[in-house]
């Protein structure tokens, strides 16, 4: 663990303040009277689930998007950041998740990037004060690597240099552990311990617990869109971890309850001799420059069983669903539906033995916006009897099959010929619900079923995924909502960088075993 900042006994003057700052989207209050202070010489972490409201905070701050209410000072004096340059001109410099240098160019071009046009490049004077810097953080680059061959730390470090460069007073880290190696993080938490020393105020986003408590000097949760706790750094030296640990995850997933009726469903008990309907062993992807892959994927589910996948999105989530359905081709391992391999059958060939995939993209994914409400219905059977009889379409009978689904799950739309992206989220939702429930499912995968719909419709939807369990299906769900697992799943495992870190029954510890598997703690 990297000792916090002794820099940090006395609390030194805040660069930026927040004083109840606000931020509203449609439907939904993403910051909610946010009052926060960034001080230099500390690694400030910010905690939170996913639409914690963390990713907003961090838009207003780097001057992609404007508060609604409230205001942020710099040295005391309130400033309206008013775009990323002007951001970059207050020193603030922000490090996104996902690299944004430009493969193809080396390191010192990319640095050189921004710099006004009408004047040639100074690239000896550049190259000298990265020496200087690279020198005294106790790092090496090479200026003339191409982007593209470095590793995802050493493409971190340029991001981190090139707001370095441009003499950032706080540097907000967004997420910038999620795609390194644990040695990578490790070289991460080095490298802001020596940031902050120097004077530097850092942002550290995060959702691992062991990396805020080895890395940072103050913690805030952020739950729902507001500030719920803060550990000082006072607070943070005089507990033992167990009660930091315990008061950061009630902060964050709420109080633990004891009660036999905590979870809102009793799970079902499955006898240990039910034979499984979808066997998944050592599961394996190769990660890209963007996902983090899967590695050594193992699970069962029984019939009738509601098994949820959580965890933080982006941690290959959607890439194990799209490898479960074939859309993706596993690197190794083995997917049994019903005893039977299907690790290297199509599609289609998976659906037609009753694998079905509901992706979270309804749009873009999911159905063709243009196409008629009766035509998505089909779309993964164009061409096939008895909708098409050697090449030409059975209208009438397409048309039936329509007016049937839509009533049977209650699509809303002035009439079959409708193009489906005229229709609401909670309606296009319905039309992959009977596209990929009609016809011998056996087990289906839920990506982000609710994800974007409203009160009611996402109720309804909770409902059909229950009905599908009760009659014997496999479900498969993924979410980002932990309550919507604790309140439909029987058991929940907890997925992290592509891998599976634990799985627990919905019990009423659940909360906080999920909790702690979320946060990379044992549960």
């Amino acid at each position: 663990m990297v000792p916090p900042s002794a820099s940090n006994q006395a609390e030194q003057p805040a660069i930026i303040s927040l004083e109840g700052v606000t931020k509203r989207f449609p439907g939904v209050i993403a910051n909610d009277s946010v009052n926060l202070e960034i001080r230099p010489g500390e690694v400030h972490v910010l905690l939170g689930e996913n639409g914690a409201g963390k990713s907003t905070l961090i838009g207003m701050l780097s001057g992609l998007q404007q508060p609604d209410a409230g205001r942020i000072l710099i040295d005391g004096k309130p400033t309206p950041i008013l775009s990323p340059r002007h951001a970059l001109s207050l020193g603030i410099g922000t490090v996104f998740q996902h690299a944004m240098l430009v493969p193809g160019l080396t390191v010192a071009e990319n640095l050189l990037l921004g710099e006004p046009w009408w004047r040639l490049p100074k690239k000896e004077a550049l190259r000298e004060k990265v020496t200087a810097l690279a020198d005294s953080l106790g790092v090496r680059i090479d200026l003339d690597a191409v982007a593209s061959q470095l590793s995802l730390g050493e493409q971190q470090f340029v991001e981190i240099l090139r707001a370095l460069l441009r003499d950032s007073r706080v540097l907000i880290l967004d997420e910038s552990t999620s795609m390194l190696t644990p040695s990578g993080v490790e070289e991460l938490g080095a490298l802001m311990r020596r940031l902050v020393e120097r004077g530097l105020a850092i942002v550290f986003i995060t959702h691992k617990l062991r990396e805020a408590a080895a890395f940072g000097d103050r913690i805030s949760v952020l739950k729902l869109g507001r500030k719920v706790s803060e550990i000082s750094p006072e607070r943070f030296r005089s507990v033992g971890e167990d009660e930091l640990i315990g008061e950061i995850v009630e902060a964050m997933f709420g109080k633990q309850h004891d009660d036999p009726d905590a979870a809102n469903r009793s799970p079902n008990i499955f006898p240990v001799e039910t034979p499984a309907i979808l066997s998944v062993d050592n599961l394996t992807l190769a990660p890209s420059a963007t996902t983090p892959g899967l590695a050594g994927i193992s699970f069962e589910l029984r019939p009738g069983e509601l098994l949820g996948i959580a965890g933080i999105d982006g941690n290959g989530q959607k890439q194990l669903a799209e490898v479960l359905s074939g859309q993706e081709k596993a690197s190794g391992g083995r997917i049994l539906l019903e005893n039977r391999p299907i690790e290297r059958l199509s599609v289609g060939e998976r659906r037609d033995l009753g694998l079905r995939y509901l992706t979270d993209d309804r749009l873009g994914e999911g159905t063709v916006g243009t196409f008629a409400v009766s035509v998505n219905f089909l779309l993964k059977q164009i061409d096939h009897p008895p909708f098409w009889k050697k090449g030409i379409e059975q209208s009438g009978l397409i048309e039936r099959h329509a007016v049937q689904l839509m009533s049977e799950y209650d699509v809303r739309a002035p009439g079959s010929q409708t193009p489906v992206g005229r229709l609401s989220g909670g309606n296009i939702q319905k039309v992959l619900l009977a596209r990929e429930l009609a016809g011998g499912a056996k087990v289906v995968i839920f990506n982000k079923p609710t994800y974007g719909l409203d009160l009611a419709n996402t109720l309804a939807i909770r409902q059909r995924i229950l009905d599908i369990a009760a009659e014997g299906k496999g479900v498969l769900l993924i979410s980002t909502d932990l309550e919507e697992l604790l309140g439909i799943c029987d058991r929940i495992a907890v997925m992290d960088a592509g891998k599976l870190t634990g799985i627990v029954d919905n019990s009423p510890t659940a909360r906080t075993d999920v909790g702690r598997l979320m946060i990379g703690l044992a549960a």
